[in-house]
C-alpha cells in the first residue's frame, strides 16, 4: 500500500503501459483517474479495477478537455497528488521529409503540449499542497534514436528535457518531476514503430536489447510506483531508462 490514499490521474490509462500503472496503483491503495480518448475502454478497465478508479474522456492536446479532467478528478476524489503523462503517439517510419505535416503536429501535441497542458491546470494545485509528483513517459528514442523516426524521436527528447526543467522549477514548492525511459513495449504503437508487426521485425527489434525481450506494463508500473512513493522522496529530475540495456 505504497499509494495508499493518494490520487493519480494516468493519461492514455485505458490501454497499454497506462493501464498497466492504473492497475499497479489501485493495488497500492491510490485512487485513479483514468484518462483517455478511448471512453468505452477506460470505463471497462474503472469497471474492473472497482470504485478507486473513474473514467473521464480527455484529449490531452486540448486545453478544455485536460481543464475538464481536472476538474473531473477533483470532483470525485477531492485532490491530486500525482500525474502521469502517459499519453503518446508516433508516425509510421519514413524519411524526416517524407513524414506529413499533419503528422508532426500530431506527434507534438500529444507528446509535448499535453505536458504543457497538464502542467497548466495541475501545477498550480500540486504547489499550492506543497506535495505531488509528476511523471512523464518519454522513451529510449530520446537517448538512443532509431532511424526513420525521427520527429518522434525529437518529441520524446523534448520530453527528458522538460522534465529537468520542470523538476528544477517545482522543487522547492514541494513537487516532484521524474520520467521513465521504456523501450518499445507489446502495446498499440508498436505496429508503428516497427512499420510492420512481423515475427520477422519483433526479431530485428528484440535483437536490440540485451535482456531478451520488449517492455511490459507491468515493467512500466513497477517503476512508476517507486518514483511516485515516498519511498523516492529525495529523487526529481531523472531519466530512468527501463529497456533492458538497449541504451547501453
Amino acid at each position: 500500500m505504497r499509494l495508499d490514499g493518494k490520487v493519480a490521474i494516468v493519461t492514455g490509462g485505458a490501454s497499454g503501459f497506462g493501464a498497466g500503472i492504473a492497475r499497479k496503483f489501485v493495488a497500492e491503495g491510490a485512487h485513479v483517474m483514468l484518462a483517455d480518448l478511448n471512453i468505452t475502454m477506460a470505463q471497462e478497465l474503472a469497471k474492473e479495477l472497482g470504485e478507486n478508479a473513474h473514467a473521464v474522456e480527455t484529449n490531452v492536446a486540448n486545453d478544455a478537455s485536460v481543464a475538464a479532467m481536472t476538474k473531473a478528478t477533483l470532483d470525485a476524489f477531492g485532490r491530486i497528488d500525482i500525474l502521469i503523462n502517459n499519453a503518446g503517439t508516433t508516425h509510421w517510419p519514413a524519411q524526416m521529409e517524407d513524414v506529413s505535416e499533419d503528422d508532426f503536429d500530431k506527434v507534438f501535441a500529444v507528446n509535448c503540449k499535453s505536458i504543457y497542458l497538464t502542467a497548466k491546470h495541475i501545477a498550480p494545485l500540486m504547489k499550492a499542497q506543497k506535495s505531488g509528483a509528476v511523471l512523464n513517459v518519454s522513451s529510449t528514442a530520446a537517448l538512443s534514436p532509431r532511424p526513420r523516426l525521427n520527429w518522434y524521436n525529437a518529441s520524446k527528447g523534448w520530453v527528458n528535457n522538460a522534465t529537468k526543467s520542470m523538476a528544477i522549477e517545482l522543487a522547492p514548492e514541494g513537487v516532484r518531476v521524474n520520467a521513465i525511459n521504456p523501450v518499445a513495449g507489446d502495446t498499440p504503437l508498436l505496429k508503428m514503430f516497427m512499420g510492420e508487426d512481423t515475427p520477422e521485425r519483433r526479431a530485428q527489434f528484440l535483437s536490440t536489447i540485451p535482456i531478451g525481450r520488449f517492455s511490459t506494463p507491468e515493467d512500466m508500473a513497477n517503476a512508476a510506483c517507486y518514483l511516485c512513493s515516498d519511498e523516492a522522496s529525495m529523487v526529481t529530475g531523472i531519466c530512468m531508462e527501463i529497456d533492458g540495456g538497449r541504451c547501453i
